[in-house]
């Protein structure tokens, strides 16, 4: 007996090191910044195979736990060859070129503010011709589906003089003909930020572009409609309908687009502020579809359907002596119908990639656990990564898998003590009701006891995901959880699905969301509702997590204890900072516009805040507040060089966020900010200093406001230094203002320049660059922005000056230390990974 039990847990070892040899694999081929040849790949699986099948055919027991470097090496090279039949993109030569195309709509279309985006099957294109430019490159193979903006055009139908702009609806199904300008998907880089291009590789996304409207070139053609993508189209038709309702009940619209990504998983019917009421009492996973919901959704109607069939056995007379009821165990039947409900929500709410991914790891536990093998809840937690991982290996990456997969561990692991529960009938507790009204009442009061007991265990291990993902974890959380969980998905989802057969009751569950929607919004205004953490390394939150699942474990306080250590690293870590005396400057890339963070030992200085992008986003809200809470930067100053949109484009998120920094610009802002709070005017003169650093304003001369209404020749000129290393932030002055500052003002040689008006052609005179003698010289511009910033003739003259330039569009973030003055660090270098874009 203990040699037999000694070879179970030596298999039961083995199989756990299978999926974690697997799972290795797979993250370490995510690691890769560029990619091999295709056949690299294919060689190393087949070889792979070839040696576990061999290795596995051996006698001895020992030659087995060989088998697992070889399977880490087959999940490598299967991730290496699923990435590489997503690399077919634009070359080079063809970005930013016209091509006249011809597909159908196949994603359902979502509208933004400003633009519409859809996704286009390609079934015809051509390169239209440019004088003194080549053709197609030979070989070329154009991806088939494009992610694709229609913004506001002319219409090319109207009079010169009636031209109006227009935004046409798009539907599922239709037949276009339009002109298209494309080119590879490129979006902003940052550390801790949204990751567009990974998000575009996911979704085999490999080319993005926006209609083109010109007078000169073809009007878009609408040729048919109606071209398959039924159940598309239907989403859409749901949709609009949905939201044609908000219209009719103003006060209950921002009800509807809750419903409406419930239902369609439209998550851009959520208003902006909604969202970030969801998120601050952590029910965000509640109200669109992702992974966590689709969970909770199947987990919560199993039990329900467990229940219910129990239930319609006893109580309907001769059901139980149905061959066919004795032949489905109730466990397995509720498994598979509450799966299948699972399957059908995901399909019908576009079955994107969380969903996808979910789907299966659902059907595989529910499948392991009903097949008459007694597998430990580990097994099957790792196995079911490994089958996700192998379907999407770039899962791994997303925090929605590691919340759903997080949250399914938590109740697989405790999934022996419910069964157990749930096993004992209320014949076996002689103080329980036996029968009647009263039996119900204990029935539903120890469902809401367990219900209690397991939301808190999920939120207590999903808290340092939470820190590591969103720098943020919910107080209120729990609370507005035991009431969300139960409303959303007993209550407002079931009448939003059956609204799609009877629209009537959309009504009804608008109404019964309504409520709901306000005491959230009432808890999101609870002083510290959420707790704001630095983002910590994941070494820390792996530590955490671990303590965290030690202390829900169902185990004697003493073993339990053990996680409160694993803790501590998550609760004091602190980002680290520059000492006394020293300074580093990041410069984030937020497109086409200025924010520059400068950082000292107590404090930080934000110059600029980035552009604007459209009426409900901007460079603030959407990169800046979100770096700066997860880094918990203690922001004492805030310089807004001049008025233009590219500067100042964020400012209103950066005020909200942090009411008591103090605000410096020229006074060409003043007009608009000093209804809001004191301004502290910019000119050559003022300065201060903090721990160390020095922080002087060489630009506006005084008087300057009577020079003219031009704003770049207000900007604010701040040179930050600590007596050995110097960096000159210089706005968007021009010539002239350079030429002043040579006559008025001492400049000498600095280790880093924020090159002038983003390397426009009225900027960077060679005077002027001769005086600063930048070590470094960075340049902020959007990735191929139609200003044509930094221009050819200006990044010439600083190459002619023997001068380094790295620029945000090539570079994402830029990162410098005053103690290491000789190199500034490149995020996209850094960062580096084969699904991102290669700038030329």
């Amino acid at each position: 007996m203990p040699e037999q039990r000694q070879e179970r847990h030596g298999l039961r070892a083995w199989w756990h090191g299978m999926a974690l040899a697997g799972v290795s694999g797979v993250a370490l081929q995510l690691q890769q910044a560029q990619l091999y040849e295709a056949a690299v790949y294919m060689g190393a699986l087949v070889l792979s195979g070839l040696l576990l099948a061999g290795v596995m055919r051996l006698a001895c027991g020992a030659w087995h736990w060989l088998a697992l470097p070889l399977v880490m090496a087959g999940c490598w090279a299967w991730s290496g060859w699923l990435a590489v039949q997503r690399l077919p993109t634009l070359p080079a030569e063809l970005q930013g070129r016209d091509f006249d195309v011809q597909g159908v709509v196949t994603n359902m279309p979502q509208r933004g503010a400003q633009s519409l985006r859809f996704v286009l099957s390609l079934e015809q294109f051509a390169l239209v011709p440019k004088q003194g430019v080549p053709g197609l490159p030979a070989g070329f193979v154009m991806p088939e589906r494009l992610s694709l903006s229609w913004y506001p055009g002319r219409s090319a139908l109207d009079s010169a003089e009636e031209q109006v702009l227009i935004v046409p609806d798009v539907h599922v199904g239709q037949r276009w003909r339009m002109r298209l300008r494309l080119k590879t998907p490129h979006g902003q880089l940052n550390p801790s930020g949204f990751d567009y291009e990974l998000w575009m590789w996911e979704r085999r996304l490999r080319v993005s572009g926006y209609v083109r409207i010109t007078r000169d070139g073809p009007a878009p053609e609408l040729i048919a409609s109606g071209q398959g993508y039924r159940l598309e189209q239907w989403r859409q038709q749901v949709r609009d309908s949905l939201l044609a309702k908000g219209h009719l009940w103003p006060q209950l619209q921002p009800v509807y687009g809750v419903l409406t990504a419930l239902v369609t998983g439209d998550q851009a019917s959520i208003q902006p502020d909604d969202w970030d009421v969801f998120r601050i009492t952590g029910v965000a996973h509640l109200m669109s579809i992702s992974g966590l919901h689709i969970t909770m959704l199947v987990w919560l109607m199993r039990a329900w359907v467990f229940r219910w069939w129990r239930w319609s056995v006893r109580t309907v007379p001769g059901l139980a002596q149905k061959p066919w009821v004795l032949r489905w165990p109730v466990q397995g039947l509720a498994a598979l119908l509450a799966w299948g409900i699972g399957l059908a929500y995901a399909l019908f709410s576009g079955w994107a990639v969380p969903a996808q991914r979910t789907v299966i790891m659902l059907g595989m536990v529910m499948a392991l656990q009903h097949s008459g093998r007694r597998w430990p809840w580990s097994l099957v937690w790792l196995w079911c990564a490994f089958g996700v991982l192998l379907f999407d290996p770039w899962a791994l990456l997303q925090p929605g898998f590691w919340l759903s997969f997080v949250a399914v561990g938590v109740l697989l692991s405790r999934a022996g003590v419910l069964a157990q529960s749930q096993s004992v009938t209320h014949d076996q507790h002689p103080g329980a009701p036996k029968a009647g009204l009263w039996l119900h009442v204990h029935q539903f009061g120890v469902s809401a006891g367990r219900l209690l007991r397991e939301q808190w265990v999920i939120m207590l291990a999903l808290a340092p995901l939470s820190v590591l993902f969103f720098g943020q974890w919910s107080l209120v959380g729990l609370l507005a959880n035991l009431l969300a969980i139960a409303w959303v998905s007993y209550g407002v989802t079931p009448l939003a699905l059956l609204g799609v057969w009877v629209p009537g009751l959309w009504d009804l569950s608008a109404w019964l969301m309504w409520p709901l929607w306000h005491i959230l919004h009432l808890l999101a205004q609870w002083p510290s509702a959420v707790l704001l953490w630095p983002v910590p390394p994941w070494p820390v939150a792996a530590a955490a997590l671990c303590g965290a699942w030690l202390l829900m474990r169902p185990w004697d306080m003493a073993l339990r204890l053990w996680g409160l250590p694993l803790l501590l690293p998550l609760l004091f870590w602190q980002p680290e900072r520059p000492v006394y005396g020293e300074f580093d400057v990041w410069a984030p890339d937020v497109g086409q516009g200025n924010a520059v963070l400068v950082r000292t030992l107590t404090g930080t200085l934000l110059y600029d805040t980035g552009p604007r992008y459209s009426e409900y986003s901007d460079a603030g809200e959407r990169v800046l507040v979100p770096w700066l809470d997860r880094s918990r930067e203690p922001l004492r100053d805030l310089v807004l060089s001049h008025r233009d949109s590219d500067h100042t484009g964020g400012v209103r998120a950066v005020l909200m966020r942090y009411p008591d920094l103090t605000l410096w610009s020229s006074m060409t802002v003043a007009e608009d900010l000093s209804r809001v709070r004191e301004l502290r005017t910019c000119e050559q003169g003022r300065s201060w200093e903090r721990d160390g650093v020095r922080f002087a304003f060489l630009y506006p001369l005084p008087g300057y406001e009577q020079l003219g209404a031009a704003t770049n020749a207000g900007s604010c000129v701040l040179r930050i230094s600590n007596g050995r290393r110097t960096v000159l932030l210089a706005g968007d002055i021009e010539t002239s203002q350079e030429a002043q500052l040579l006559e008025h003002a001492v400049l000498a040689p600095v280790d880093v320049l924020l090159v002038p008006h983003h390397g426009s052609k009225t900027s960077s005179s060679e005077a002027f660059l001769q005086a600063v003698d930048p070590r470094w010289s960075w340049v902020q511009a959007g990735h191929m922005n139609r200003y044509g910033h930094p221009a050819g003739a200006v990044m010439a003259r600083y190459a002619a000056l023997g001068l380094s330039v790295v620029r945000t569009d090539q570079c994402g973030a830029l990162h410098w230390r005053s103690d290491e003055p000789g190199r500034t660090d490149c995020w996209r270098q850094q960062a580096r990974r084969y699904w991102h874009d290669t700038p030329p």
